[in-house]
């Protein structure tokens, strides 16, 4: 396609990449294994009267519900483009990771309420449930993180299931450990303090997964990507004398989307080149969506040279 003097090209690319279908299974199983914990977790809290079993409850629903925003956006992503949706529904894994960090982030709040309310007025705890019920939940959430352990350095909405389903592991250890120095010790503000700490764990897990999908949210780089270097890649690569107007943002927490101007003072380098450079970038930096504007003549201004036109 032809712009003024401007040839508009994309390299071929045959689809885009998604999480391999076996994830579809694994949200399944992780979410059943957690929401029934869940049910066990809260009853077995209300019994043994533990803040902390209350609040890893409470955690662990908040995973649930966000491996189900996770599931659906994962089925969301794999559907095909349309004419109202022209790049498909990836972003739902990205609307999904954001959802997914807020929510838990609100669940601190409560949670850190009702445990210092607790630090203020010590209240009785049953320690051999809590331990019990705990210790469960250990395994339960380490074989649900294991489920996306594979997939975690590729997928932002899988990276953010594994760590979440890590870090209640971590926490059913903390709230074992609590019930077992509570039975040697009595001493009941153990309770309400591995609280706080399950605070600190969930804040701590999610603080970069709420930025990541925040960035990711309003189009920005992705963290994995480093945009100085992929322009010194384009820069380098034969027959272009200069790169603007260079652009690049998320599809989804799986693809990403480049376009740029290549001024190519040699003329056109045809498809074949064009296919190549498409292929170098997703070696490289996993762009896989990338739109080549190309520019013949130096002397002719681009009114989208200056970095800061958009």
């Amino acid at each position: 396609m032809t712009d003024d003097h401007h040839d508009h090209d994309h390299t071929a690319h045959g689809g885009h990449a998604h999480a391999p279908a076996s994830y579809g299974t694994a949200f399944a199983i992780g979410t059943a294994l957690n929401l029934g914990f869940v049910v066990v977790e809260a009853v077995f809290g209300f019994l043994g009267n533990s803040v902390a079993l209350l609040a890893d409850a409470g955690h662990n629903l908040g995973d649930g519900l966000g491996l189900v925003m996770a599931w659906g956006a994962y089925v969301l992503s794999r559907r095909r483009p349309t004419a109202a949706y022209t790049f498909g529904l990836g972003k739902s894994s990205i609307l999904a990771a954001l959802f997914n960090a807020l929510l838990l982030l609100v669940a601190v709040g409560a949670i850190a309420w009702e445990a210092v309310q607790r630090l203020i007025h010590p209240e009785p705890v049953v320690a051999g449930i809590v331990m019990a019920v705990a210790a469960v939940g250990i395994l339960i959430n380490g074989a649900t993180a294991m489920l996306f352990a594979s997939g975690r350095k590729g997928d932002l909405n899988v990276h953010a299931a594994f760590m979440h389903m890590l870090a209640d592991a971590g926490v059913s250890a903390g709230v074992v450990l609590a019930g077992l120095v509570i039975s040697f010790t009595g001493w009941l503000w153990v309770d309400p303090v591995v609280s706080l700490v399950v605070n600190a764990v969930i804040v701590f897990a999610t603080w970069g997964i709420l930025r990541q999908s925040v960035t990711m949210a309003v189009a920005g780089v992705p963290d994995s990507i480093d945009l100085a270097a992929v322009k010194r890649h384009l820069a380098e690569m034969p027959g272009v004398t200069d790169v603007h107007d260079l652009h690049i943002w998320p599809l989804s927490t799986t693809e990403t989307a480049l376009s740029c101007h290549l001024v190519m003072p040699t003329g056109h380098p045809g498809d074949a080149w064009l296919v190549a450079a498409g292929v170098e970038l997703k070696e490289h930096f996993r762009i896989g969506h990338p739109t080549f504007q190309i520019e013949t003549d130096p002397t002719h201004a681009c009114p989208f040279a200056p970095d800061e036109v958009v």
